[in-house]
């Protein structure tokens, strides 16, 4: 047992030296090297799958994914592989920087600051990635 005073830090604390003991690899297991495995979907196949080619009066890939960011926002912003994966398809389907950014900014209303902070750290994480990806 610890003498840490918060329970749930003294549980992420055992949950670490239960992994090195098991796995000493997972010591340095990165979440964002495991989201390096997912690619990002071509933008015509997010139309397919997501857009308005099965329903082309309904919404396009885009709008989908600023309402997917949206959604994610308005959870706390608690599912980071989740924000990034999304910005990062939002991009391709041609989201631009701005509307990402006032999807975040517009749930401010209703997921509170915090959460709202949160996300645009996210998101912030893709946008920097995708700036040294142009240069």
């Amino acid at each position: 047992m610890t003498d840490e005073t918060n329970p749930f830090a003294a549980m992420m604390r055992q949950a670490q030296d239960m992994a090195k003991v098991l796995n000493p690899a997972m010591e340095n297991f990165s979440p964002k090297g495991f989201e390096a495995l997912w690619p990002t979907m071509p933008k015509e196949v997010m139309e397919m799958m997501f857009g308005n080619t099965v329903n082309t009066e309904g919404l396009d890939a885009k709008t989908r994914l600023l309402l997917t960011l949206a959604g994610l926002t308005c959870q706390g912003a608690q599912a980071d592989t989740a924000v990034r994966q999304t910005v990062r398809h939002a991009l391709e389907a041609g989201a631009r920087k701005q509307e990402i950014v006032e999807t975040i900014g517009q749930m401010s209303v209703f997921a509170g600051i915090p959460a709202m902070t949160r996300a645009l750290d996210l998101a912030q994480e893709v946008l920097d990635d995708n700036e040294d990806e142009d240069q």
